[in-house]
């Protein structure tokens, strides 16, 4: 099939970088338009981005001209790496001009007839384009993915609360400083230091798992009825979020039954074959000091979750870590996955 043509909205900060990077040879998506700011605007992409990847940037955004964040771009589907003020207004009006917008951001994650979407673990949701479109009067869809460390941690609730059921669940973060963002966190606030705060982090990991793992009720999705508390902290790590879980089930379960569980996840057929993603949706370590960012962040190119540490919990019922790459499985690599699962279900064309 020819290929579909993509635009990266907020192409040279750091999640569009990604996207840049992500979107090399991909075999289904063209890049057709970078955007970014006024200062950008004009320049060759080369000129306005100061690159801060590993590996060089891909050849063929080097010379592309940046243009303006307006609607009527020549492409239809927009991979949006827009600051969540900017979402508010422009990811909104570029689906009322018929774009398909596949967004990191997180303005309208909680909408009700948004999809918050990670293809392994709710699909279905994206059937919310019909009452989306009506109720709003766009041509265009919008679809979401979740925060980054709602991400990992949401792929590893998934084959739980479908084998065991799901009551209550603690979750305590360690997040990597690129999630801040480029130039993130100052080094005299992070170096020798553990920040215990950032900012509307705890209360996006306690109630997006809840809508990704609910059930689509008419034009909404009713929440999974169980219940997190979440403690988010900032490390001196440069890229992957490490979430320690302790969960009650529904029924009875232990460790082995949960380490079984969770390194036999397969997720839905549709996704599968798709061309990003991991051949293995979650990885068990069976190593007493694993996973780690440094070692277990890259696997399966950074689209992998990492689950180690299973054992008994004596105060709910089995405990883990849980690591996912925050800038690809949790942001750019997160967003490709989407649109890809949307190709698949001939929601673009």
């Amino acid at each position: 099939m020819p290929k579909i043509k993509v635009a990266v909205l907020a192409a040279t900060g750091a999640v569009g970088q990604r996207f840049v990077q992500l979107l090399d040879n991909h075999p289904w998506f063209e890049v057709a338009a970078l955007t970014g700011s006024e200062r950008a605007i004009g320049q060759t992409y080369s000129d306005a981005c100061r690159w801060i990847l590993p590996g060089p940037m891909p050849e063929y955004a080097k010379n592309m001209k940046v243009v303006p964040t307006e609607p009527g771009l020549d492409a239809i589907l927009c991979f949006s790496a827009l600051p969540t003020d900017q979402a508010k207004e422009l990811e909104p009006a570029f689906a009322k001009a018929g774009h398909v917008i596949a967004s990191n951001a997180s303005a309208h994650r909680m909408w009700p007839d948004v999809p918050l979407l990670i293809p392994e673990v709710n699909p279905d949701h994206t059937s919310l384009k019909a009452a989306q479109q009506k109720a709003r009067g766009w041509s265009g869809f919008l679809t979401t993915n979740p925060n980054c460390t709602a991400t990992g941690f949401t792929i590893a609730l998934r084959p739980l609360l479908d084998t065991f059921g799901l009551k209550r669940i603690f979750a305590v973060s360690m997040q990597a400083t690129s999630g801040a963002g480029y130039p993130g966190v100052a080094a005299l606030d992070i170096v020798d230091n553990v920040i215990p705060y950032i900012g509307s982090e705890e209360d996006k990991v306690e109630t997006e798992p809840q809508k990704m793992l609910g059930k689509l009720d008419g034009d909404k999705v009713a929440p999974a009825d169980f219940k997190i508390s979440a403690h988010t902290n900032r490390v001196a790590v440069i890229d992957g979020h490490t979430v320690c879980v302790s969960v009650e089930f529904g029924s009875k379960a232990g460790p082995a039954e949960v380490a079984q569980a969770l390194a036999e996840f397969k997720g839905p057929e549709i996704v599968r074959n798709l061309p990003s993603s991991p051949k293995t949706i979650i990885e068990v370590r069976s190593e007493a000091d694993r996973p780690q960012p440094r070692r277990d962040r890259d696997a399966g190119k950074g689209m992998t979750t990492v689950v180690g540490r299973v054992r008994e919990d004596p105060l709910f019922d089995v405990k883990f870590v849980v690591l996912s790459h925050n800038t690809i499985r949790g942001a750019a690599g997160g967003s490709l996955l989407n649109a890809e699962l949307m190709v698949a279900q001939g929601l673009i064309q």
